[in-house]
């Protein structure tokens, strides 16, 4: 059984930061891809951002310059730091990986249980 466990929202000035955490745990045998999705009130849910196992990374338009993610494979562990973070940003955000849990599995998506940024004005 694989989790995915987040930490790090929070309720922020606009200008302010944050930075979010999500650790897989579990059976895993490799990860492919780490990502970061959001979805705010009314809406659908969106990327952020991703990374790939050979640290390839790709953004949401409106996060370029202003966000960054990054992983640790040893940890299993994918990070966002938000940097000047506009009301626009509020969301809850979620963390995606793309985990294969043997050798011979295909790789499946799991998601974690979400957290609320808020960005005031």
């Amino acid at each position: 059984q694989v989790q995915l466990v987040e930490s790090g929202g929070g309720l922020v000035q606009a200008g302010g930061s944050l930075r979010l955490s999500c650790a897989a745990s579990g059976s895993i045998y490799r990860i492919n891809v780490m990502g970061w999705y959001r979805q705010a009130a009314g809406k659908q849910r969106e990327l952020v951002a991703t990374i790939i196992s050979d640290g390839s990374t790709k953004y949401a338009d409106s996060v370029k310059g202003r966000f960054t993610i990054s992983r640790d494979n040893a940890k299993n562990t994918v990070y966002l730091q938000m940097n000047s973070l506009k009301p626009e940003d509020t969301a809850i955000y979620y963390c995606n990986f793309n985990i294969k849990i043997t050798p011979i599995s295909s790789y499946q998506g799991y998601w974690g249980q979400g957290t609320q940024v808020t960005v005031s004005s």
